[in-house]
């Protein structure tokens, strides 16, 4: 009976916490996406949601998986050989050599920067010891772990894929995990890197894709998606006082604007 009264209770809760949301803002926003869940994490307090259980693509937004078992992986100072295997993706890539060597800590930040999918690609080779799949697996066992029930994972990249999907609500819930993680946040911060081959001393940048990072100073991450069919995506954190925001959105032909309207809106920044 408790648990049929919590059902119950979950199915009525409103969808704004009226405390932070202006109610015809984020009426507005909802409009123009799939989905979308905003929580303020520093309250554990959700702010406004649509759809958020949704199963979805989830596009580049999946390389947050990627580079959090990188990060956790111990091996960030390894060295990975870049193979023809490793190049075999499509654009977004900095096109790599085959032979050249670097640091696993480059392309982790390659991934997340820039969304650079040759980089998300070596990455999930190299840790799957030659064997993409392998890499997978452990993707939808972590996955699995943080409670992404909705959650399944068919490559590191975040290509569309039959069964290549998430949920709003799990991808937050991969981002608050992620974001304990001090290595983690000092990357997704930031608005460029550059770094080296370590045998040619070729010289590779990676540059954001979020184009609200350098432009409000509240702004801290955390990653940009698209497919042609996923659509525009983006995971946002915002941080100003004692707030600290997680957005996700995803489908938003308006990403932009709209994350700009509803952070505003939370941060009371109108």
């Amino acid at each position: 009976m408790k648990l049929l009264k919590s059902a119950i209770f979950l199915l009525i809760i409103p969808i704004f916490a009226f405390s932070y949301s202006d109610k015809q803002v984020f009426q507005k926003i909802e409009k123009d996406l799939d989905s979308i869940i905003v929580k303020d994490i520093s309250k554990k307090e959700l702010i406004f949601q649509k759809d958020a259980n949704q199963q979805v693509r989830p596009a580049s937004l999946t390389k947050i998986m990627t580079s959090i078992l990188a990060i956790e992986s111990g091996k960030m100072n390894s060295i990975v050989t870049i193979t023809a295997e490793m190049k075999k993706v499509e654009p977004t890539v900095l096109n790599f050599k085959v032979g050249e060597k670097f640091y696993l800590r480059d392309l982790v930040n390659a991934a997340m920067i820039k969304s650079a999918n040759d980089a998300a690609n070596a990455i999930a080779i190299y840790l799957g010891n030659g064997n993409k799949q392998v890499f997978v697996n452990m993707m939808n066992k972590k996955a699995k772990a943080l409670g992404m029930s909705g959650t399944n994972f068919e490559n590191p990249c975040g290509f569309d894929g039959p069964n290549h999907k998430s949920t709003a609500s799990d991808l937050l819930k991969l981002t608050e995990y992620s974001i304990k993680n001090k290595t983690f946040n000092e990357i997704v911060i930031k608005e460029s890197y550059s770094f080296r081959a370590i045998n040619t001393k070729r010289t590779y940048t990676a540059h954001t894709s979020n184009k609200l990072l350098p432009k409000e100073k509240y702004m801290i991450g955390v990653k940009t998606g698209y497919t042609s069919k996923a659509g525009p995506c983006l995971i946002a954190r915002a941080k100003d006082g004692k707030k600290d925001i997680l957005l996700v959105m995803l489908n938003s032909q308006n990403r932009w604007q709209n994350t700009k309207l509803a952070l505003d809106t939370v941060l009371n920044k109108k």
